[in-house]
């Protein structure tokens, strides 16, 4: 034995085992105590479904619907201008849109709007054959009596009524009078037997509220009146717009005040 070699105690010589061995149970104990908890360790555990999930990561969840996806600019309504669209009022959710075949035209296709809110697109309800005036169309501002154009705009609707009982489910105040009879011909020589037997009056110069026969023209008498949505008699109107009996119905069933209906009417792209 080299002089520089040194002996190990004999207070430690015999303890080495000893201390392996502990150093061993602890090290089994902890190995025990780790797979006890795995084993009992739920199932959805992050952990454990890391470990035992060899699935590809989940994809990023897709986009909630109307976030940051295109929107149809017209909010489905087709043929509208943006300037007609900004007059529209933010609380209608009832909405009949006549949409003339040209400014020049009596013919004209009526389509019935509805929305759940103010940030809905509008849906179409029905879609039927119309006439407008026998000259077309002109703005509201400058129409005058007897020009034979329906005036442009939107309107509200807010009273109807006729010469037949209002058809069942009918919420629009409803005059029913004997007095919706027309007088005369049309503008072709047609009888307008029946077109006032179901009317829905267009809030244009005349006063919201009152029975659609009401003679009154806030704007005076000059930019004519009484200007309505009534049943179709197979001709043009002197500025009224004729719909289908049938759909003259439905819209009746339709329209709801607490929906603030409006009519929008015109050219088509006015």
């Amino acid at each position: 034995m080299s002089k520089h070699a040194r002996s190990t105690p004999a207070r430690f010589r015999f303890r080495t085992p000893r201390c392996l061995a502990l150093t061993a149970g602890i090290g089994l104990l902890t190995f025990t105590a780790g797979w006890i908890y795995a084993a009992q360790e739920p199932a959805g555990t992050p952990s454990v479904q890391a470990a035992r999930d060899d699935r590809p990561p989940a994809q990023p969840a897709a986009p909630h619907a109307g976030r940051g996806e295109h929107r149809d600019p017209a909010r489905g309504l087709a043929g509208v201008s943006e300037h007609t669209r900004a007059r529209i009022p933010a609380d209608s959710r009832q909405l009949v849109l006549v949409a003339g075949t040209d400014r020049t035209s009596s013919e004209s296709v009526a389509t019935l709007y509805t929305r759940p809110g103010p940030d809905a697109d509008w849906r179409p309800v029905g879609s039927w054959p119309a006439r407008n005036g026998a000259r077309g169309w002109t703005d509201a501002a400058r129409r005058s009596y007897g020009d034979l154009t329906s005036p442009e705009g939107v309107f509200s609707l807010t009273d109807a009524g006729g010469l037949l009982p209002e058809p069942p489910g009918t919420r629009l105040p409803y005059d029913r009078d004997d007095l919706f009879v027309p007088s005369g011909r049309g503008v072709n020589g047609e009888s307008l037997r029946g077109s006032f037997d179901y009317v829905v009056a267009i809030d244009f110069n005349r006063r919201p509220g009152t029975s659609p026969l009401d003679p009154a023209k806030p704007e005076g008498a000059e930019r004519g009146g009484n200007i309505w949505l009534h049943v179709d008699h197979d001709g043009p109107s002197q500025g009224c717009v004729g719909i289908p009996r049938e759909a003259m119905k439905t819209v009746l069933q339709t329209l709801d005040p607490a929906a603030k209906p409006v009519i929008v009417m015109g050219p088509k792209g006015f």
